[in-house]
């Protein structure tokens, strides 16, 4: 008996999150009052902020919820190759554009977008590049297939030059509405493209 109180909660918390996000989606932050929320969710206003606290509290956790689909996991093995770490952007890279791309994702990001523009005091907005552990690119930066002038270079800045390749002007263009959705075998070639720039940049002379 004890656990269905925390059980509870968690259930109705997930209720709430969901139908916010949802209808933020569909009408918009400020179009979106607290009492359709509860009302979707099924749940009163006063469990509403409860649970979940403020309009901004909700859309804040629907994006963090959503944005955490977009990361590699931190543990992942150092590369003692380029074809691993070749491997390991590319899986990155596929996972990443699949999951930006998709409508709910690029939902996600203008709304993201409008928050960040709404609420200067908003938190941190989130980067595609904070979903690639730097820790991993740094150690790979350490291996024998990397140039050794580029050991000594930020791993946030390489991050960010890897997504520069793998993006180009894709993302403009979805969240302007002006591209559509790519799809599996348009994804693997950008991701492969992207790679094998990458690694032409920072490979050693002599490998390959």
């Amino acid at each position: 008996m004890r656990s269905a109180a925390p059980t509870t909660l968690k259930a109705t918390t997930n209720s709430i999150l969901g139908a916010a996000f949802k209808l933020f989606v569909e009408k918009g932050y400020a179009g979106t009052s607290t009492l359709e929320i509860a009302t979707r969710a099924k749940v009163s206003k006063r469990d509403l902020y409860a649970s979940v606290g403020n309009k901004q509290a909700m859309l804040v956790a629907g994006i963090t919820g959503r944005t955490a689909k977009m990361q590699l996991r931190p543990e992942l093995p150092v590369p003692r190759s380029r074809q691993e770490l070749a491997s390991i952007l590319n899986a990155y890279a596929t996972r990443l554009i699949a999951e930006v791309s998709h409508p709910t994702g690029i939902a996600t990001f203008r709304l993201a977008i409008g928050e960040a523009t709404r609420s200067r005091k908003s938190r941190k907005p989130w980067k595609p590049q904070d979903a690639i552990p730097l820790g991993m690119l740094d150690r790979s930066v350490r291996q024998r297939p990397i140039r050794a002038r580029d050991r000594r270079r930020d791993p946030s800045e390489m991050a960010t030059q890897y997504l520069g390749l793998l993006w180009e002007g894709l993302m403009v263009s979805l969240l302007l509405g002006v591209a559509s959705t790519p799809k599996e075998d348009e994804i693997k070639r950008r991701a492969g493209r992207a790679t094998s720039a990458f690694l032409q940049l920072h490979a050693r002379a002599g490998t390959s």
